[in-house]
């Protein structure tokens, strides 16, 4: 019989606790593990009532890994089932993790949620990620939590946001120059999706590259792109103004005016 993992949670041996919500998110991107062989890890083990509903749903085919800084958790090892200990804000932790693990195709961090925890998590093993896998940060709720966050500045979901600028980058036109980071992920994070309280990030190497224009043969019928046109609803003061203007450039000057009473426009979609 094929349980549902709200399912396999509520039924578990072990204690475990989820957010009602996330039952649909991880139905949404684990299911098409389901069965395959694959490498799952999932950081927190707390009580170790999760391991086990891993296990079950992945399939036998899968090797289940959990990660805790609490030596105690040792006990959930079992066959089928490997316990690591260890301090995921800590990047030599990763290392030696990953010298001993290899490559993996999914991680579940569901661990100390503090924006150290995971942002270092983030970035230690994004490229340890197999192409087509799947790193899935949950309780990113704590990114609005004083008692989880060294600065409200650097939260981890500012760190996401972030992350979502960086991926534009590779859009080939001048935006890039506005948008180059020092540090980038752009080259293994293919997408990035927002839940409450959850933030996944897809790695794919092979999609994740410069974009390029495709065109086809079609007949090009001299239509104009009037892209900007569309703005002026918003602008009828410029014309006013502009009328009484003849000695600075007017497309400067309206160029500046329309930015400006755009902006105020769309000031509210962002408060």
């Amino acid at each position: 019989m094929n349980f549902t993992l709200r399912e396999l949670f509520a039924k578990g041996e072990n204690f475990s606790f989820k957010l009602e919500k996330y039952f649909d998110v991880y139905e949404e991107y684990f299911s098409e593990f389901k069965g395959k062989k694959i490498t799952f890890v999932e950081i927190g083990i707390f009580n170790g009532g999760s391991l086990k509903v891993w296990k079950e749903y992945l399939g036998p085919n899968a090797r289940i890994i959990g990660v805790d800084i609490n030596p105690e958790c040792k006990k959930f090892e079992e066959d089928g089932i490997e316990v690591f200990i260890g301090n995921q804000s800590d990047p030599k932790f990763w290392d030696k993790f990953f010298q001993k693990v290899g490559n993996v195709d999914v991680i579940l961090d569901d661990g100390g949620h503090t924006n150290l925890d995971q942002i270092i998590t983030t970035t230690k093993c994004v490229d340890k990620i197999n192409d087509g896998g799947i790193l899935m940060i949950e309780d990113t709720h704590c990114s609005y939590i004083e008692l989880y966050n060294s600065s409200e500045k650097f939260s981890f979901i500012n760190f996401a946001k972030k992350i979502v600028d960086d991926v534009n980058f590779t859009y080939p036109l001048d935006i890039g120059k506005k948008m180059k980071f020092n540090y980038s992920l752009n080259n293994y994070i293919y997408s990035t999706h927002f839940y409450e309280s959850i933030v996944v990030f897809r790695i794919n190497r092979k999609k994740a590259i410069k974009n390029t224009k495709v065109k086809n043969q079609g007949v090009h019928h001299g239509i104009e792109d009037l892209v900007i046109q569309g703005n002026e609803l918003h602008v009828q003061k410029i014309k006013k103004i502009t009328e009484k203007i003849n000695f600075i450039s007017l497309r400067k000057i309206t160029k500046f005016l329309r930015k400006r009473i755009n902006n105020k426009v769309l000031n509210k979609f962002f408060n």
